[in-house]
């Protein structure tokens, strides 16, 4: 069957952050401390395949271990503890993604590929163990199945699902899988109901 892998990432932040670039003196380089990856089938009735989900330890640029603002904890609900319990290297959660991927294409609501491998790989000082052309961007997607340019500007990965009005289980917003489960719902509705074809997803 062919797939295609959706998937996010969460990564550092304080309050602000986002609307400072990550640029403030006390802003912590934007690495990530999560993946979520959702293998969505292109086949059939689209089945949700599997799921995979990593944390990861965020280092700094001189190899310390970020500890984690409470701001970014209450936004993600990711802890500390949950880093220290569960947690793994950059280099083996890009490769247990990598394999979970299948080689794959990987599609996020934007470019998370850039905090996950661009910026992560940088501060960690680790050679990117994914190429580019590997991932893209599921608003291309949105778009080709119709959804209006203004609602994509204003509609979060979390809230995707609920726009289109899609029957789901709870999913709480900025936990990566559930992001990319967001995402992987709406897609598969909208290739159900014919409104996106699977044959996009193969174009560049």
């Amino acid at each position: 069957m062919k797939i295609a892998i959706i998937f996010d990432c969460e990564f550092l932040c304080l309050e602000g952050s986002q609307r400072r670039f990550w640029c403030a003196a006390h802003d912590p380089d934007p690495v990530i401390a999560q993946i979520g990856a959702v293998k969505l089938g292109l086949d059939g009735d689209f089945p949700l395949i599997d799921t995979f989900k990593a944390y990861v330890h965020p280092i700094d640029r001189f190899g310390s271990r970020y500890a984690l603002d409470p701001f970014f904890t209450k936004l993600t609900g990711i802890t500390d503890e949950k880093i220290d319990a569960d947690g793994m290297s950059l280099r083996d959660a890009l490769s247990s993604f990598d394999a979970f991927s299948e080689g794959s294409r990987c599609w996020s609501w934007g470019k998370d590929e850039l905090n996950m491998i661009a910026i992560s790989c940088y501060i960690a000082g680790i050679e990117p163990s994914i190429p580019a052309h590997r991932f893209d961007n599921s608003v291309k997607l949105l778009l080709a199945a119709g959804m209006p340019i203004e609602d994509l500007a204003r509609t979060p990965s979390n809230k995707l699902a609920d726009y289109y009005g899609v029957t789901h289980p709870p999913l709480r917003g900025h936990d990566a899988l559930d992001d990319a489960l967001s995402i992987a719902y709406t897609l598969q509705y909208l290739m159900q109901t014919g409104k996106l074809q699977r044959e996009v997803f193969g174009r560049s």
